[in-house]
């Protein structure tokens, strides 16, 4: 079966999945989704006896279908190596009666990684497969996690230049010291003196410029995206999901056919749409709970149908999830209308032009598979805090957020369903918030002796990520205004 790609504000025009990677967002301006999810038809069984790379080429192949059984196989074989700290790739820990599904041993320790490791090969093998002579230029806004990994994955690949803008006060201080001591010749690092949320609408905004986009060709460039809105992020992030659940097969702790449920600590909504994905495949999961922090966009949303970015953006512990406009629901959204490309467009022209919409009562209903809260910081720091008292593990504040979460839908609705919680980023990566809720008389020390004293109480060696960052010189310190962000493009690029 092949599966294709149209666009959720176009009028049905398809293309393969090949050129929907390299395409990034499409020229109407609308996200690409597959035409069909296909069915996941391999036996839990079989997939509970395979390697994460086995599984990761049995959920993908299904989805991009114009990918050769080679090509396909070489983008996993050269994304899930060595570059991740355990064999496993994606390990299940079980503290305080849950599975903390570990999607943070690659290369940059979050999440990110899992997706931005194949995509550089997925878009180069793309851009072969479809004759592009010119480079392509990744434009990414990062609220702190896609921008490090989007950089690691592209650094220095041939025939590629990356730029990647994120907030300059708006992450945290590893965060910030990983993207600008980044090396590589084709890598371009830009703070912006404003949110995640300016940084993604500018970006979006240069997507959908027409006389920007006939400059670059006229310069050999042409652009193409990193960020979740990529389908070629989306597909890879639904394969950890079916890895996790094969994995609670193989140790018996579920039966073949049993359901599960999922929290995702949730911001641009793209983690949480992959395990949507992954249910629509025939993945049996009961309940995806969407777990928000003080920036509750999604929870308001869930709870009243109204989607309402008009509010204030609060700077939290969590920042990879200090989002107001969560890009991805626009793919739900599509779905909800019953496919309705027109009505996705008009909601999401609502959101452009007024800062919400609301959906209909019969697009609620389609919600019944999610459930959504938020925790507040103090309910964050909680969560950590009661979580290492426990089980002696030590989660980060963004997998804290889902912790502390998943306490109140258990409190809400006594499921005790066994549940897998995506734990998206290493503690390391926030080690004064973590040490704040594990540890007293830590408010004088650097992040990396903060780090070390992390090591000290878990047990878990300092990650590779931290300890080359530690001496690391800083190679990217240009900051410019959002408004600014296309000319500073376009003089990276060379574009007069």
């Amino acid at each position: 079966m092949q599966v294709l790609y149209k666009s959720t504000r176009g009028k049905g025009e398809t293309v393969t999945a090949s050129m929907a990677i390299l395409k990034g967002l499409s020229e109407d301006g609308g996200l690409f989704v597959p035409t069909e999810i296909p069915k996941l038809d391999v036996p839990v069984e079989k997939l509970a006896q395979m390697t994460y790379q086995e599984t990761a080429y049995e959920v993908m192949s299904r989805f991009l279908t114009d990918f050769t059984e080679d090509e396909l196989k070489n983008c996993i074989a050269n994304a899930y190596d060595e570059k991740f700290d355990t064999k496993e790739i994606a390990p299940l820990h079980e503290a305080d009666g849950e599975y903390f599904l570990e999607l943070f041993h690659g290369a940059t320790i979050a999440f990110k990684d899992m997706a931005l490791s194949i995509l550089p090969h997925l878009m180069t093998t793309a851009a072969r497969k479809n004759q592009v002579s010119n480079d392509i230029v990744i434009l990414t806004a990062t609220s702190g996690d896609t921008g490090k990994a989007a950089l690691a994955g592209f650094a220095d690949v041939p025939g590629t230049k990356i730029i990647v803008f994120y907030p300059k006060h708006g992450v945290s201080p590893i965060q910030e010291k990983q993207m600008v001591t980044q090396k590589g010749d084709n890598t371009y690092v830009v703070g912006i003196t404003g949110n995640f949320d300016d940084a993604q609408t500018a970006v979006k905004k240069m997507f959908n410029d027409r006389e920007l986009s006939a400059e670059l060709n006229e310069a050999g460039f042409q652009f193409s995206s990193a960020n979740s809105i990529n389908i070629g992020r989306l597909v890879p992030q639904i394969v950890y999901y079916v890895y996790a659940y094969s994995r609670l097969v193989g140790n018996g702790t579920v039966k073949a056919g049993e359901k599960i449920n999922v929290v995702v600590p949730t911001g641009n909504f793209g983690n949480i749409l992959a395990a949507y994905y992954a249910k629509q495949m025939g993945l049996p999961i009961n309940k995806l709970i969407c777990a928000s922090n003080e920036n509750k966009v999604l929870f308001d949303f869930f709870r009243t149908g109204t989607y309402d970015r008009k509010r204030d953006f609060i700077l939290t512990t969590s920042p990879s999830m200090d989002i107001l406009i969560s890009s991805n629901l626009e793919r739900l959204i599509y779905r909800l209308t019953g496919e309705d490309a027109q009505k996705c467009a008009e909601l999401m022209q609502a959101l452009s032009d007024g800062g919400e919409y609301t959906i209909t009562e019969d697009m609620k209903k389609g919600l019944a598979d999610f459930y959504g809260n938020y925790c507040s910081e103090e309910e964050t720091k909680e969560a950590i805090h009661a979580t290492y008292k426990s089980s002696d593990y030590v989660i980060d504040p963004h997998t804290a957020v889902a912790a502390g979460v998943y306490k109140k839908y258990l409190a809400d609705t006594d499921d005790h369903t066994p549940t897998v919680i995506a734990s998206t980023a290493s503690p390391y990566k926030f080690t004064r918030s973590v040490m704040d809720a594990v540890a007293e008389n830590t408010e004088d020390m650097d992040d990396f002796a903060l780090a070390d004293r992390l090591s000290e109480i878990s047990g878990v060696k300092v990650p590779k990520a931290v300890e080359e960052i530690r001496t690391a010189p800083v190679l990217h310190d240009t900051v410019v205004d959002a408004p600014d962000m296309p000319d500073t493009v376009k003089k990276i690029l060379g574009i007069k």
